[in-house]
């Protein structure tokens, strides 16, 4: 009788210290998964950017419709993240014609379970314009 009036309250003590440990890597697990969505997120509008835009050829590409293509997809960011990536921004993309190269980069702030702490994520999508030639006849 006398070992196991030497064991009581073992277990609400090992709950006290296991809870919180418990507690901490959910939350520290659900919070990358919320950083890895929104990264997931600014990636996916980046390369939708470059898909649009690289398909302009480089005699028919202006400042005014790069600047259509970077505000479509802003708009779209901000709709494809909702909450998730809020604040959602698109720099002016980069179009090197003698590159041959389109860039778009999308940054914007994921959900954070702490309050105070601001996670910010940044994508950069690049991808060779589309060059269409003339068929030689051959």
């Amino acid at each position: 009788m006398s070992r196991r009036r030497s064991e009581r309250g073992a277990s609400s003590l090992e709950l006290a210290i296991l809870a919180p440990t418990l507690l901490a890597l959910i939350f520290v697990s659900i919070q990358a998964a919320l950083w890895l969505y929104g990264r997931s997120v600014a990636l996916n509008a980046a390369q939708e950017g470059v898909s649009r835009l690289r398909m302009v050829q480089p005699p028919l590409y202006t400042a005014a419709v790069g600047e259509k293509v970077r505000a479509d997809i802003e708009a779209y960011a901000q709709q494809l993240g909702g909450n998730s990536l809020g604040d959602a921004k698109v720099e002016t993309p980069t179009y090197n014609n003698p590159e041959g190269l389109v860039s778009f980069t999308v940054t914007g702030e994921t959900i954070s379970l702490v309050p105070g702490l601001t996670l910010t994520v940044s994508r950069t999508a690049t991808g060779p314009i589309e060059q269409f030639e003339a068929d030689d006849g051959e």
